[in-house]
């Protein structure tokens, strides 16, 4: 999406309702002044708000459809323009000839189809929503589970931004102090006593920690859990794969290096989204086929959020199992798991600790295993009040934070640091202003958009 774009005038169209065949299919117009528009479609004015039952015709007359239209007017609608919705029967080659006939009617307008994500920075660009609410409808329409829906219905109605800009408007408040006492260098240090600014910057610190905290929550909600099931060939990790997803969605047999790809699977586990990647058993191997399906996992492992190494009490010897666990990035955590616990009966000689016993045969020790991925992956386990968050907004708000602590660092300098203190306290409230778009580069504001939706 180009900068250009955003600042467009020219009236938009889109289908906004899904592909393929449904009973009502819905086209958006919005624009300036959409009146000569409305009139060369249907010939008639519209009242504003109330719904109208009308026939768009070709260009010699004949119906194209019955259709429902209802107009918005300029500031009362979405994008804070003129918006004309068009409610038609849901075929694809319908809509396709309904487009085609309002962008034939709407030329001498300049009406033109919109770009992905256009109509919410309308409604962006004429703050009807900030950039976090902006995010968050595209959030709600990829929501991939119920926790994810209502963390991101949360976030439209904009209670994450109400969050950042309080936050703002504290440090405002703590800027504004330190600051004003910049032309009295003689009482800098007790000004700043008396009107308690370390306290001030101790709570900005602590809202700013549960802000982030709850951030990591809300982009688990949003993004799910990338878990990587890896461990030697034949312990037992499509077993598990299929346990964990309820079904059979990867071949089991006792022939060692079965799996020779990515087994990939969505599911939910108390809400939270977890998307689950079978890999190929780890081993040296001479069968070309196998070993690109190792490569292969080694590239899954390296973008985990969490690795499941799976072993069992015969097949994993343990010189293999520490060479493993060697090359896992540090920055993974790993969960180890021994399968096949059914086998061992009563004599088993395994030190549990942190280690899980479980049997993907029986489903012993599974309902353990759930719990412990959301705990060891970060989830806090509580979905009220969570909001849903992107990777954006937890880097903001951890360059906020840096800033926030380089700041206290100065105010305890003193009289000699204290614009540095000031200048900390700025580019805090920078980051936090880029979450909710008030200071947001125009080429990052359209890389944002240009991933929504066409028609939204």
């Amino acid at each position: 999406m180009q900068t250009a774009m955003m600042t467009r005038k020219l009236p938009i169209i889109a289908v906004a309702t899904a592909p393929g065949k449904a009973g009502v299919g819905v086209i958006r117009i919005s624009g300036q002044n959409l009146s000569a528009i409305t009139n060369a479609l249907f010939q008639t004015p519209l009242s504003p708000r109330q719904a109208s039952l009308l026939t768009l015709r070709d260009i010699e007359g004949r119906a194209i459809d019955q259709l429902i239209a209802i107009q918005f007017v300029a500031p009362a609608s979405f994008t804070g323009e003129d918006v004309l919705e068009l409610q038609c029967h849901g075929g694809p080659h319908l809509l396709e000839l309904v487009m085609k006939r309002c962008l034939e009617l709407g030329k001498d307008e300049g009406l033109v189809i919109a770009e992905p994500g256009e109509f919410t920075l309308r409604a962006y660009l004429n703050n009807k929503i900030d950039l976090a609410q902006a995010e968050a409808i595209a959030d709600l329409i990829d929501a991939q589970s119920e926790a994810a829906v209502r963390g991101a219905a949360r976030s439209l109605q904009g209670a994450f931004s109400d969050d950042i800009n309080e936050l703002i408007e504290e440090i405002t408040q703590l800027r504004i102090l330190v600051e004003s006492t910049l032309d009295f260098p003689e009482e800098e240090i007790e000004f700043l006593e008396n009107a308690h600014a370390q306290e001030h910057l101790s709570a900005i610190k602590r809202k700013l920690g549960a802000l982030r905290e709850g951030a990591k929550q809300g982009k688990i909600l949003r993004d799910g859990i990338q878990l990587v099931l890896a461990g030697a060939p034949n312990v037992g990790k499509s077993s598990l794969l299929n346990r964990l997803a309820g079904e059979e969605v990867a071949i089991v047999t006792p022939i060692a290096g079965t799996t020779r790809d990515r087994v990939k699977e969505s599911i939910t586990i108390d809400g939270v989204p977890m998307h689950i990647i079978d890999t190929a058993g780890l081993r040296e191997t001479s069968d070309v086929v196998e070993a690109k399906g190792i490569e292969r996992s080694w590239d899954a492992i390296r973008l985990a959020d969490l690795v499941i190494f799976l072993s069992d009490s015969n097949s994993t010897p343990e010189g293999l199992k520490t060479q493993i666990l060697a090359q896992i990035p540090t920055k993974c955590p790993i969960l180890e798991v021994i399968n096949k616990s059914d086998l061992l009966g009563g004599h088993s000689k395994i030190a549990a600790g942190d280690v899980l016993l479980i049997s993907a045969k029986t489903g012993a020790g599974i309902d353990a295993l759930k719990q412990k991925i959301l705990e060891v992956a970060g989830w806090g386990g509580s979905q009220e009040g969570a909001i849903v968050a992107r990777r954006r907004h937890l880097d903001c708000l951890e360059r906020a934070a840096e800033h926030i602590e380089k700041s206290e660092q100065f105010a305890a300098n003193g009289n000699n640091s204290l614009e540095l203190f000031a200048e900390e306290l700025t580019l805090s409230q920078n980051y936090l202003g880029q979450i909710t778009g008030k200071l947001l580069p125009d080429d990052l504001l359209g890389k944002i958009f240009s991933q929504f939706c066409i028609g939204k």
